[in-house]
């Protein structure tokens, strides 16, 4: 399937906001809009996957159709929306690689749409009843989804999930191809116009301190939003201002829900550090400890030591979550987002960047 493109002008004197990733968490998103102070004179880009993974898709594709019905929201789709429509209107036969996926996310959105008509679905001969279900029932929902582009054209901006080779001929792209696009900052792609993306979460393109805020690449003109929410313990939701006039600057907003404390001592910046992302993320156990274990890097040969509850056991191989060795720099009065509390210090989150500090906090 080739891409849908909807071009439009920004209207000036109007402020643009950008989010992408939510990913069913409708808490983040209503907190986020609320911290940005949006407004009916505002305009919102949802950016693709507002759906799977959460545990509110449903009721966050049905609050993005309400938005949308004042004319300022304009909602893109990603490859993780994508997926009810290829449960509904797929072709019977081909469900292999959907069972198999609908079995691993009991919390898919198709599976909230199910339980909302009592429909569970126990094995791969429920498929077509599954599918009848849903074009009977979600009718709003799907010509909703159906009808969403894959990327939106301004003359300054383009929005679309995953990436885009060139700006030029979109409607000959390849659908798929816009919304998923791994990696897609470090491809050999550069645009003439702004190109606001998702589907990556920022921290992948960092490999020694992990941070969620907005990365913006100057040189190729890409900006890439996606804070994690959802998918990471210290992820959050970004929404990115875009400058009215060709000088301006970008600034963003965010919103994690963690708890937060104040910094009572400074702490300097760790001189090396490194953030283990998903895709290198097997370690070797050198010695278990109560709450840390001792650690080797696979990938990188580096030492380091992980929290237990990070670390997962496949067969004989083990990974961890998202994790680092990382020392914040801090001033005393310095507000943190406590990701974990520890009897060696916080990790925690200081301007969308997560790492240690060792110091003492008080509470608020």
């Amino acid at each position: 399937m080739k891409a849908r493109v909807r071009r439009m002008d920004l209207p000036e004197g109007r402020r643009a906001l950008a989010v992408s990733d939510i990913h069913g968490n409708l808490p983040f998103l209503k907190a986020l809009l609320d911290k940005a102070g949006f407004g009916p004179e505002d305009l919102l880009f949802v950016v693709g996957d507002f759906l799977e993974k959460g545990a509110e898709s449903l009721a966050t594709l049905r609050y993005l159709m309400e938005l949308s019905r004042a004319g300022n929201v304009y909602t893109l789709l990603g490859n993780c929306d994508d997926l009810v429509l290829a449960c509904a209107d797929g072709e019977e036969g081909s469900e292999d690689g959907l069972y198999g996926y609908l079995i691993a996310r009991p919390e898919s959105t198709v599976h909230q749409m199910a339980a909302e008509h009592g429909f569970r679905l126990e094995s791969r001969a429920g498929l077509p009843e599954l599918r009848r279900l849903l074009r009977s029932e979600f009718r709003p929902e799907l010509d909703f989804l159906r009808a969403l582009p894959h990327i939106i054209d301004t003359p300054r901006f383009l929005f679309v999930h995953g990436g885009v080779p060139s700006e030029h001929r979109l409607e000959e792209l390849d659908a798929w191809k816009c919304m998923k696009n791994d990696d897609f900052l470090h491809q050999d792609t550069h645009l003439g116009k702004w190109c606001v993306v998702g589907h990556w979460p920022v921290t992948l393109y960092h490999p020694r301190i992990p941070t969620a805020r907005p990365l913006i690449c100057r040189e190729k003109r890409i900006i890439s939003i996606d804070g994690g929410c959802v998918l990471k313990w210290d992820g959050q939701l970004n929404a990115l201002i875009l400058p009215e006039g060709t000088d301006g600057e970008f600034s963003y907003v965010s919103y994690d829900g963690l708890p937060t404390v104040t910094a009572l001592d400074g702490q300097e910046e760790s001189a090396d550090s490194i953030n283990i992302r998903w895709f290198e993320n097997r370690v070797t156990v050198l010695s278990r400890g109560e709450e840390f274990s001792r650690c080797r890097h696979d990938a990188s040969g580096r030492e380091i030591d992980i929290l237990n509850e990070y670390l997962m056991e496949t067969g004989n191989v083990t990974r961890c979550e998202d994790s680092t060795d990382y020392r914040l720099p801090v001033a005393p009065g310095d507000a943190l987002s406590v990701v974990r509390r520890t009897s060696r210090g916080l990790l925690a989150k200081k301007d969308g960047v997560t790492g240690w500090y060792l110091g003492r906090t008080a509470e608020g």
